[in-house]
């Protein structure tokens, strides 16, 4: 099984501390490093999603809505 690779990034050392307290009370996470790893997972993926565009446009759901009304489903 090939190993993660990763790589080290500095916070202020006040910053970590108050994610230490943080995670200690109110998460379920091990470790500062674990923590910040998703948030910016989370962070990372809602800027995505804010590039990509919508999968459907205004009408092509009012053609579904449409289709699917005249098929019995709405």
């Amino acid at each position: 099984m090939p190993q993660n690779k990763y790589t080290s990034v500095s916070i202020p050392i006040t910053l970590h501390e108050r994610v230490e307290k943080l995670i200690k009370k109110k998460t379920g996470f091990k470790s500062v490093s674990d923590y910040v790893t998703y948030v910016l997972r989370e962070v990372v993926a809602m800027h995505e999603m804010k590039e990509t565009p919508e999968p459907f446009t205004s009408e092509d759901v009012e053609q579904i809505k449409t289709r699917l009304k005249a098929l019995g489903y709405l």
